[in-house]
């Protein structure tokens, strides 16, 4: 049986959904599966044992140039001649079910009311009920599973098996690793500023325990910042530009991960590390918290079905909690 998984973007609902393959050909070892996603986010899947074939799109570049539709659409209809025996769309947007449609074969996503948006709904023909309220690992695994027979349950992803995989990175970066201390790496970034916890509090934590700091980055922005808190105290250095294959490689060689609502942050939770996820505007269902992943949440309400982007009620979380959190991990 072959099936192809659609879910483009971003880095962190990627890795939401990934965590079912481990068990999708458990039920089926006879099972293909292909993964259509966007070109800039493909190195997240690269060398998982369980994915046959990553399919690569490029649909950021039609924004740039109308004219690369064209281009696209030649590309996703070439890819169904692998001829697809089922399509699932886990990413339940408009785009994302467009595409699955165009890859051929039995199409499936989530119904009009589970939907991100409802419309995507019309292009199926099989349609999956999942509340959007409801923990959204939990929906990623049902819908990747509940077409093949079974379902993944809250206790297997519990028990899950790490499902980042790294080969060739950059072994520059394991110099910063210190042995007479922890390593907590900060993820100090995200897509929007509401969701960032702020630096001065990032550098609180530092100054209270004593450990190795390693901030990661992404943008010019966020390389200001990281350079800024390593300027202010000897334990913290501002890590080097990493690609998704090394920032792997830099997660599953940490102590713990101390983040906001964000791809890096969610990385720790796939390679089974020790993490500490700060939320504000964002819902706390996006993850699971275990024994070694917790939480820490502003006092805002959230709607998942409307974020609202000016909730910048993060600042008023107290690093002293976060610093409890951490000294109980470490």
């Amino acid at each position: 049986m072959k099936i192809a998984i659609v879910k483009l973007s971003a880095l962190g609902d990627i890795i939401h959904a990934m965590v079912a393959l481990q068990y999708l050909k458990k039920a089926n070892s006879n099972i293909q599966i292909d993964w259509v996603i966007e070109e800039r986010f493909a190195a997240i899947l690269q060398n998982n044992p369980d994915i046959d074939r990553i399919i690569t799109v490029n649909l950021q570049g039609i924004k740039q140039n109308k004219l690369h539709f064209f281009k696209e659409y030649k590309r996703i209809k070439a890819y169904a001649k692998n001829n697809y025996d089922l399509v699932i769309d886990a990413q339940s947007l408009v785009k994302s079910a467009i595409i699955a449609k165009l890859l051929g074969g039995k199409t499936v996503g989530f119904d009009w009311n589970s939907c991100r948006e409802g419309g995507a709904s019309l292009f199926y023909d099989s349609k999956i009920a999942c509340a959007y309220e409801e923990r959204t690992i939990d929906r990623n695994a049902l819908v990747l599973s509940k077409p093949l027979g079974f379902e993944v349950s809250p206790k297997q992803i519990l028990a899950k098996q790490p499902f980042l995989f790294y080969r060739e990175e950059n072994k520059n970066i394991y110099g910063y690793f210190r042995k007479n201390k922890k390593n907590i790496i900060f993820v100090i970034g995200s897509s929007w500023e509401s969701r960032n916890y702020p630096k001065q509090k990032f550098l609180k934590i530092a100054q209270q325990l004593q450990e190795n700091y390693l901030v990661i980055w992404g943008s010019a922005q966020e390389q200001e910042a990281a350079n800024w808190l390593a300027q202010q105290a000897d334990n913290i250095t501002a890590m080097p530009k990493m690609d998704i294959n090394t920032l792997k490689a830099a997660i599953a060689k940490s102590d713990l991960l101390i983040g906001n609502d964000t791809g890096p942050t969610h990385m720790a939770w796939a390679l089974n590390k020790p993490s500490i996820t700060i939320f504000g505007p964002t819902p706390v269902s996006r993850v699971y918290q275990t024994e070694i992943n917790k939480v820490v949440k502003s006092n805002s309400k959230v709607d998942p079905h409307k974020l609202n982007k000016k909730d910048f009620s993060i600042r008023d979380i107290n690093e002293k909690d976060i610093i409890k959190i951490a000294t109980d991990l470490i």
